[in-house]
């Protein structure tokens, strides 16, 4: 093989190939390539080259394309080295490759999960499978360190170190030394006359440091949260009338030791607006009467954005009750700022009238469909709306054995008026299982055992088994609670119980008593919210007594038939009979209302 040139260097190469082989110590004679070979590839496929090459087969190498060719390879990234060399009319390519990055590991990190580090290095082309450059170190070190300033810790160390493998392979390890965050030592805010900064800072997420600041971490100093506040100001101002308010400008300053912020914001107040004119346009398929009742600002009234703000949600909210699910409802303020005065105009675009095609249920593994559809207010083939919609959510999580629940509603392809409601549930264990031990002096060894399912067999009803034992009395409990016992939610449920006690072994008294019961109760829905329960069970129970054993007060109070003596004509109890049964029968009717958003932890 005959070399048109050989770098001794990668700056060589570098030079030659942005001259494009200008000169004569790189000029060659052409020819019609042939064929080309490619040489000291070991991880990148050869069609990868060919497929970044500007030259194949029967093109005419010059100068010119060669240094294409050269610039070409250099640009992907892949290679260290790049050599052109000839093999009669066969074009060879001499390439070292980079190594490649077989894992990278963090070290040190705890403000900052692995996985958001990484992903910041994957944004500047740093990840597992790729190929390394050694001055993406530095980019390392200036991406993570941007991350942690973001966050308040400019003491933050860096660290990378690369190990040499087999194969053209490296090991990154980055070792992270965070340091502690800066803390807030001072807020200034400039220019506000009329109101104080204690008024201005109650919005703020950040403070400077109190007394409470070790729990809080209220003075710890973030770009976002610094970001947030100014919006929590503006917001503040806006919601007031001033309209015209501005932040014009923040510094922050950062102590030589680093671990300082003062923050100066400097801010111009303006002057209160009032609001004149409020009117609706556009398309009205509600009654502009009752979409005037949803606009909560008024003529004279003091500007604020916040009611504008609720007032676009509540027409919105409005329309999309009735199925128009992609309504639009934009605000369009006119300001006057000679007289002060604000006018706004809500331009109202319900569009298209939207059905429901299909719900979908997904996550339900252990759960059968039909159990989660029945708590759903909105179905299928009828109008789309998003307060049925809010409010099926919202039955769902109010079911025991369903943690999560996450609604999307995308559009029906190559529809306009069509969605289907994609319903994500994440379920929770809907069993517990007990058990207990103990021990008293007068019962002895005492056993608990209970068995509980929220959701049996999917069908969501409810079935528990319980059982407690012990040297005076052993109880068994079975209950049982269909929650849909009618498709129209009346609820049945079943408790059944016995018992038997033994008293002697308590050292108390001599008797024994077997009681039975069996208790039946129903549930009738009366709104979303409210609910009665009409309950009636029935107990047996029979008592046997020892006389000679049992003290008298208990004697009176378990065994009540009397007798008259023939002998005295007296009234006396029947203590010889030593037995009794007694029944009873119980009714019950409770009223409940339950307005929670969720089962276990609800917020509202």
């Amino acid at each position: 093989m005959k070399p048109f040139f050989a770098r001794p260097s990668r700056i060589a190469a570098a030079v030659a190939a942005s001259l494009c082989l200008i000169g004569p110590a790189f000029a060659f004679d052409s020819f019609q390539i042939a064929d080309i070979r490619l040489e000291g590839l070991e991880r990148i496929a050869a069609g990868t080259v060919f497929s970044y090459l500007p030259i194949e087969r029967g093109d005419t190498l010059n100068d010119r394309s060669a240094g294409e060719a050269i610039r070409a390879l250099y640009k992907t990234g892949f290679f260290n080295d790049v050599q052109i060399g000839r093999d009669g009319n066969i074009l060879v390519l001499t390439l070292v490759e980079r190594p490649a990055i077989s894992r990278i590991t963090l070290v040190g990190n705890k403000d900052i999960k692995s996985e958001d580090l990484l992903s910041g290095l994957r944004n500047i082309g740093l990840a597992e499978g790729e190929t390394y450059d050694r001055l993406a170190l530095d980019r390392v070190t200036q991406e993570l360190t941007r991350q942690y300033n973001n966050r308040g810790k400019y003491n933050v160390k860096i660290t990378p170190d690369v190990k040499q493998l087999d194969r053209n392979r490296v090991d990154l390890t980055i070792t992270v030394a965070e340091g502690k965050p800066a803390k807030i030592r001072h807020i200034n805010i400039v220019g506000n006359t009329v109101f104080t900064d204690e008024e201005i800072r109650e919005e703020f997420e950040a403070n400077e440091s109190n007394w409470l600041s070790w729990y809080r971490k209220d003075d710890q100093y973030s770009r976002e949260k610094l970001q947030g506040d100014l919006e929590k100001l503006r917001a503040y101002y806006l919601d007031r009338g001033y309209v015209d308010f501005q932040v014009e400008s923040t510094q922050v300053n950062i102590s030589p030791d680093r671990r300082e912020i003062y923050i100066n914001a400097n801010v111009r107040e303006g002057e209160v607006y009032t609001i004149g004119d409020v009117k609706l346009t556009g398309e009205f398929v509600y009654s502009e009467e009752a979409l005037q009742g949803l606009v909560q600002l008024k003529e004279g009234d003091i500007f604020s954005r916040a009611r504008l703000e609720q007032t676009s949600e509540s027409i919105t909210a409005a329309l999309a009750n009735i199925g128009y699910a992609f309504a639009d409802v934009t605000p369009i303020p006119e300001i006057d700022r000679e007289n002060r005065i604000v006018g706004v105009t809500f331009l109202v675009e319900p569009g298209r009238r939207v059905y429901v095609r299909r719900i979908n249920l997904v996550g339900n593994s252990n759960t059968r469909d039909e159990v989660l559809r029945r708590e759903l207010r909105q179905f299928e083939g009828g109008w789309y709306s998003q307060a049925l919609i809010d409010r099926s959510k919202i039955r769902l999580q109010r079911l025991p054995y369903i943690s999560e629940v996450n609604i999307e509603t995308p559009r029906v392809a190559g529809t306009e008026d069509q969605v289907d409601i994609d319903i994500t549930v994440e379920e929770r264990n809907s069993g517990q299982f007990q058990f207990g031990l103990g021990y008293s002096e007068t019962q002895g060894l005492i056993t608990q055992v209970s068995l509980n399912f929220d959701n049996f067999l999917g069908t969501g009803n409810r079935v528990g088994l319980a059982l407690s034992n012990n040297a005076v009395f052993t109880q068994f409990n079975f209950s049982y609670l269909n929650p849909y016992y009618t498709d129209d939610g009346v609820s049945r449920g079943f408790n059944v119980l016995y018992r038997e006690l033994d008293s002697g072994q308590a050292n108390i008294a001599s008797y024994f008593t077997d009681t039975a019961a069996l208790g039946v109760v129903y549930g009738i829905p009366l709104s979303e919210f409210d609910r009665i329960q009409f309950g009636v069970s029935a107990e047996r129970q029979v008592v046997q007594v020892i006389p000679g054993f049992t003290p008298t007060p208990f004697l009176d109070f378990l065994l009540d038939d009397e007798i008259v003596n023939p002998d005295t004509g007296e009234t006396e109890r029947d203590s010889g009979r030593g037995s009794g049964a007694y029944s009873n029968l119980r009714a019950q009717l409770t009223w409940a209302r339950d307005t929670r958003n969720r089962f276990f932890t609800p917020t509202q």
